[in-house]
C-alpha cells in the first residue's frame, strides 16, 4: 500500500492505510524502536473486519525525528492527527508497549474518538527502576549508537526460541530507529503516569501480555485491568514483550473474540 504523510506538531508522520469499504477504523501504534512494519503479520487478519491505519511513531521509521524530549500529550496528539488525516471520527485502537501507553492516553483524554482499545505489553506507571533504565539506555546509544542496545532489546522482546527470521526483522527496525527519536520517546516513558487515571477510562479495554514479559510484567497488567472499569486481560504463555511478531497465531487467537465482536 502507498504511504501517506501526516502533518503533526513539529513533524511529519509516515502512515499507511490497509483495507477499505465501510468497515470501522482501527488505528495501530508501534513499540519503541520498531515501526509500522511490526504489524505486518496481522494485516490480513485485521482487514477482514477493519480499515486499518498504522503509522510510524514520531522519531521512528519513515516519520520525522525532531529533537526531544517528547511527552505523552505530544504522542497522543500525533494519534489524533493521524485519525483526522484519514477522516476517522472514531476508531478502535491497538498499541503495543509505547504504542499501548499512547493508546491509554488517547482513551483517557479523547474518549469520543475511541470505540475500543487493545493495549498490549504496556505499563501505566513508571516505578523508579523503570525510569532509571531509560537513562542507562540513552547513555548507551549516545556512546555506541543503536547497536549498543540491540542485544539487550532483542533479549527483552523475545524468548530464546524466537524464530531467526523474526529476530532479523526486529533487528532491522531497531537499527533503523534514529537516536533522536529513541531518546525523545524514552524521555516520554519516564513521565508515564496513567495508572491513577484508569478508573475513569470510558472505552472498553482488552489487555494482552506475554507471560514472560519483564518490561511490562503480567502482574502490572493485571493491576491495570483491575483498575479499568470495563477491561479483560489475556496472558499469552511462553511469549515475551513482542508476542505479535514471535507467534502471530497465538496473538490472533487472543484477538479472536474482540475481532468477532467488531464483525
Amino acid at each position: 500500500m502507498t504511504r501517506i504523510r501526516v502533518a503533526a506538531s513539529g513533524a511529519t508522520l509516515s502512515a499507511q492505510v490497509d483495507g477499505g469499504g465501510d468497515k470501522p477504523w482501527l488505528l495501530l501504534s508501534n513499540s519503541l524502536a520498531a515501526d509500522l512494519r511490526m504489524w505486518d503479520d496481522q494485516i490480513d487478519l485485521l482487514t477482514r473486519s477493519h480499515r486499518v491505519v498504522r503509522y510510524d511513531t514520531r522519531g521512528h521509521g519513515q516519520s520525522d525525528a525532531p529533537e526531544g524530549p517528547y511527552d505523552f500529550p505530544l504522542l497522543v496528539a500525533d494519534m489524533v492527527a493521524v485519525l483526522d488525516h484519514v477522516g476517522a471520527a472514531r476508531a478502535d485502537v491497538m498499541g503495543l508497549s509505547l504504542g499501548g501507553m499512547t493508546a491509554l492516553g488517547l482513551g483517557l483524554t479523547h474518549p469520543a474518538r475511541v470505540s475500543r482499545l487493545v493495549v498490549c505489553d504496556a505499563r501505566a506507571d513508571g516505578p523508579a527502576p523503570f525510569v532509571s533504565s531509560w537513562d542507562d539506555r540513552i547513555a548507551a546509544i549516545s556512546a555506541g549508537g543503536m547497536q549498543a542496545i540491540l542485544a539487550g532489546t532483542l533479549a527483552r522482546w523475545f524468548t530464546p526460541s524466537c524464530p531467526p527470521e523474526v529476530l532479523a526483522r526486529a533487528t532491522a527496525m531497531i537499527l533503523n530507529t534514529p537516536m533522536t527519536g529513541y531518546a525523545g520517546c524514552a524521555r516520554a516513558l519516564q513521565g508515564l503516569d496513567y495508572l491513577k487515571d484508569l478508573g475513569r477510562m470510558q472505552p472498553p479495554v482488552l489487555y494482552i501480555v506475554g507471560a514472560e514479559d519483564l518490561g511490562a510484567p503480567k502482574e502490572a497488567m493485571a493491576a491495570m485491568a483491575a483498575a479499568t472499569p470495563d477491561a479483560s486481560l489475556t496472558i499469552l504463555p511462553g511469549l515475551a514483550h513482542i508476542p505479535n511478531m514471535e507467534d502471530p497465531a497465538a496473538f490472533a487467537a487472543a484477538l479472536s473474540g474482540w475481532l468477532g465482536a467488531a464483525a
